[in-house]
């Protein structure tokens, strides 16, 4: 890449689309086995074997036009491929050469606790000046990650893809194989961004309707239902336009690490099948994906193999990753585009015959809103809410004032949260699978819960608002069927629910309005099965990472679906899925927006 005169005052366009300058200092460590700066090439570096040496340090870049500095891996932005062999023993030493602890998580590995890279539950952490040496033996192939946990330093840029290959010939054949990871960059450090969201959640949502939509929305919908939809959202103090609590005002999204202006580039040859496998590696973002022109056959979900689906696009939630099969048959470029959720900006790239050629790159879809029955409150009477701040709970009788924690009218302490799955019951029934939800009493009466889903959704196949009814074939769960049969057939032993709850306001998030720093660990007998059922009571996704071990999502009718290591929950939304639990050992539990479990979506997990 050429160097660039850095810009005083760059353009906005140049923040959502990047210079795509990496400067990588000469005087930082790398790597014994000859790690380069991944901005010599437009391809990210890769280390294969079974020993790595690995070192954490300050790098100074240059993304936007203006100098920040990152926290790279052997000087690379993001951390080199680490190409793994399924069965082998991998062995590697991490060196911190910060000011500040480090640690290094690898997502979706199977590893003993102690290996498991999260301060405080598995190792101590590593400290300045100190080497911590991981290793473990490969018990699987496909698509991973690795990315720090501790503190924020995973959006600084400590993060990078994992491809382990299989033991034997590997059943999907390709002719080409690319990494294409995917993240979000901000010059901020992420720690004034936390600052910024604690005094105005919305700090970043600079797309809050205006009069002329009122007027719009009016004439289509008239004058009463116009205005009561804008009551119900003032009343919740929420927006129907806050899709992300971080977007393109601060954020450059990446491909390898490469700004959309510097245009990562794939090269193939007409009629050659092309393996792309998908990781979202970013902070706080979800991407809707798409080729233009070309079919993607899903062939991988989180690293296990799923029975092939072509679709033309496909939402890849924060930690997820999908392997897709490409056949392009024309000689021409082709853009892999790769839009945020909230449509504030994109990350873009290339496949292409040959070097230096581009495709047109897409126009943003429009900017979706929120409606009532994305957040679960669509299945009820509207008429007659007074100030309530549900508008979808004006039919429950008794309510006095509103919605969320506000829940007067119902005497929480008398429900059976065991048989509604809020505690250790056998027999409980998964929430959503018939009319209203239960929510456990810890979410009554507090501050840091602001609303409460009522009818919340069990489909599997929704493709996710901004996707529904766009022309395009777009991937859902109910798309995903792993190729092996349920690894675990027992019956579930017992239910645990969990209600992920958050105050946007207020900016704070927990499981059933519990912070981490107040909740109690989770249990878990060793080589029991059970069942987990999350119910979504915020406005915003969630994508629900365990380590150690596999979530397996159960289809709507409760049977066996697809295995995941991160599991993506809608507003208004329940997932269910089993956990065996068969790995003992002290696990972090959280959502992987990673604001999200630093403010308090968090649990600690104990297999025992």
């Amino acid at each position: 890449m050429k160097t660039r005169t850095p810009l005083q005052n760059p353009t906005r366009r140049q923040f959502v689309t990047g210079l795509g300058l990496v400067v990588a200092g000469s005087q930082l460590p790398f790597a014994a086995n000859g790690a380069t700066a991944a901005s010599r090439s437009n391809a990210p570096l890769e280390l294969s074997g079974t020993e790595f040496d690995l070192s954490i340090a300050p790098l100074p870049v240059n993304l936007t036009g203006r100098p920040a500095t990152a926290v790279a891996i052997n000087g690379t932005l993001p951390g080199p491929v680490l190409r793994w062999r399924e069965g082998d023993t991998v062995t590697l030493r991490v060196a911190n050469r910060l000011g500040v602890d480090t640690s290094i998580h690898w997502h979706g590995i199977l590893l003993p606790s102690n290996m498991d890279g999260v301060p405080g539950f598995s190792f101590h952490g590593i400290h300045p000046g100190e080497t911590f040496t991981y290793r473990f033996e490969l018990k699987q192939a496909g698509t991973y990650w690795y990315h720090a946990h501790s503190s924020l330093q995973e959006a600084m840029g400590v993060y990078g893809a994992i491809v382990v290959e299989p033991r034997d010939a590997d059943p999907v054949a390709a002719d080409r194989d690319y990494v294409v990871l995917l993240s979000d960059w901000s010059d901020e450090d992420p720690h004034a961004i936390v600052r910024k969201l604690k005094i105005q959640a919305d700090y970043y949502n600079r797309h809050k309707q205006t009069v002329g939509d009122l007027r719009r929305d009016a004439a289509r919908d008239g004058w009463p239902a116009t205005v009561a939809d804008r009551k119900a959202w003032g009343a919740m103090r929420m927006s129907p336009t806050d899709l992300a609590d971080v977007n393109a005002i601060t954020y450059t999204y990446l491909v390898n690490g490469v700004t959309p202006d510097g245009n990562w580039t794939g090269l193939f040859k007409r009629g050659e099948t092309v393996r792309l496998r998908f990781i979202n590696g970013s902070a706080m973002t979800f991407f809707d994906v798409r080729i233009p022109g070309l079919k993607m056959t899903v062939v991988s979900a989180d690293g296990q193999p799923v029975h092939a689906v072509s679709v033309d696009e496909f939402r890849i939630g924060v930690a997820e990753t999908y392997d897709v099969l490409v056949t392009p048959d024309e000689d021409q470029p082709y853009t892999v585009f790769a839009q945020a959720m909230d449509r504030s900006g994109y990350a873009r790239g290339t496949l292409s015959p040959r070097a230096g050629l581009a495709a047109p790159v897409p126009a943003l879809d429009t900017r979706p809103l929120l409606t009532m029955a994305d957040m679960g409150h669509g299945g009820h009477d509207m008429k007659g809410m007074e100030g309530s701040c549900g508008a979808g709970m004006a039919s429950m009788k008794g309510m006095e004032g509103g919605c969320g924690a506000n829940m007067a009218g119902m005497d929480h302490s008398q429900m059976d949260h065991a048989a509604m799955g809020h505690g250790d019951a056998k027999d409980a029934t998964p929430a959503g699978t018939s009319g209203m939800v239960s929510h456990p009493v810890s979410e009554t009466g507090n501050p840091a819960v602001d609303m409460q889903t009522m009818s919340p959704s069990r489909s599997l196949s929704d493709p996710g608002i901004g996707l529904r009814g766009n022309g395009r074939r777009v991937l859902t769960y109910s798309d995903l069927h792993s190729t092996f049969s349920d690894p675990d057939p027992r019956e579930p032993g017992r239910t645990l629910e969990l209600h992920l709850t958050g105050n946007m306001e207020r900016y704070v998030w927990g499981f059933d309005g519990i912070p981490f720093s107040k909740a109690e660990p989770i249990r878990l007998n060793y080589g029991e099965r059970m069942r987990i059922v999350l119910v979504n009571d915020t406005m915003m996704e969630h994508p629900i990472h365990l380590h150690g071990l596999w979530s397996d999502l159960e289809s709507e009718a409760g049977e066996f679906q697809v295995r995941k290591h991160t599991v993506s929950v809608p507003p208004g939304h329940v997932r269910s899925y089993r956990v065996s639990a068969d790995a003992l050992g002290r696990w972090a539990y959280h959502c992987h927006m990673l604001l999200h479990m630093e403010l308090g979506m968090f649990r600690e997990v104990r297999v025992e």
